[in-house]
């Protein structure tokens, strides 16, 4: 470990052979699991391909962004997204290498991506582009009252908070009265982010390919008010009638903004998007089950144990 911040400096002794991929190096050196594996993976990649920079996420400049072919994250789904907001820009493809506890969206182990690490540089590894959403806040309706603006990978969220009172919140779609929701708050979700908060709390899961919005309440003070499954060209926008003090919109469960009596949150689909690199060797329909047991039968009393 070198330089600033522990960042890793892997620049000595390489070739700088411009006919190999150029990539960057995701993850928190702080975290000992993370540090390990960027040296690992520094050493792996040194006669592979040309190591841009290793580092935090915050500490590269758009420059060096857009100077690459792949970024490589390393960590859990936390550290992707959290990546997947700042690469967004830059349209650099996501190579998400799992070092948390679910990886729903890492989808390669270390053996596997560098199993795999020919074949994804071959182009065999297929690219997919994740639709985003763009939250903004107006004071009191105000246009010219932005208060937070912030770009999601999963969701956005508002949360009733202290004192812990039910919310009321009124949602329109397109201009158009959607309804009145008293809850504990509202998930309004990507398709990528359908497997996170919004399954929690009831919503439905879509493939993360598709162009869509979920709307979810929180805990409704209503048996009928189910999720519902919008276009992702319409422009979701939520007044906050009647909230509590520590009422707040979050996105990504990273980004937080605190909430005042008439705000209005207004949410759309964020221009471009995010690129994500598929793992050739499972579906995402074997992620499902493998990582959230989607549609395993019951154990039946008559059934052995597995071994």
């Amino acid at each position: 470990m070198s330089g600033k911040s522990g960042q890793l400096d892997v620049r000595q002794g390489r070739s700088e052979s411009p006919s190999r991929p150029r990539l960057i190096l995701f993850g928190d050196p702080e975290k000992r699991p993370v540090a390990e594996a960027m040296q690992d993976f520094a050493l792996f990649l040194r006669n592979r391909a040309e190591v841009v920079a290793s580092c935090r996420i915050a500490e590269c400049t758009p420059e060096v962004l857009r100077d690459c072919d792949y970024a490589v994250v390393l960590g859990g789904d936390g550290t992707i997204i959290s990546a997947a907001r700042d690469l967004s820009g830059a349209r650099v493809p996501v190579i998400g290498v799992n070092l948390g506890k679910l990886g729903f969206l890492a989808e390669f182990s270390v053996a596997e991506f560098k199993e795999q690490f020919d074949d994804i540089l071959a182009g065999k590894a297929p690219v997919e582009t994740r639709m985003m959403l763009g939250c903004r806040v107006f004071r009191g309706h105000q246009e010219s009252r932005e208060t937070f603006h912030a770009k999601a990978v999963n969701d956005v969220f508002i949360t009733a908070g202290p004192p812990f009172r039910v919310i009321e919140l009124k949602i329109a779609v397109d201009g158009q009265r959607v309804a009145s929701c008293v809850s504990d708050g509202l998930i309004v979700s990507t398709p990528t982010g359908s497997t996170a908060y919004n399954l929690s709390a009831g919503g439905p899961i879509l493939d993360g390919s598709m162009e869509a919005m979920v709307i979810t309440p929180i805990c409704p003070h209503s048996l009928s008010f189910r999720p519902i499954v919008i276009d992702a060209a319409s422009v979701v926008e939520i007044r906050c009638t009647r909230i509590n003090e520590g009422t707040t919109v979050s996105v990504d469960g990273q980004v937080s903004s605190g909430l005042a009596l008439d705000d209005v949150v207004r949410i759309a689909r964020e221009p471009g998007g995010f690129k994500v690199v598929n793992n050739p060797m499972r579906t995402r329909w074997d992620t499902l089950g493998t990582k959230l047991s989607w549609a395993k039968r019951p154990r039946y009393a008559d059934e052995k144990p597995a071994g």
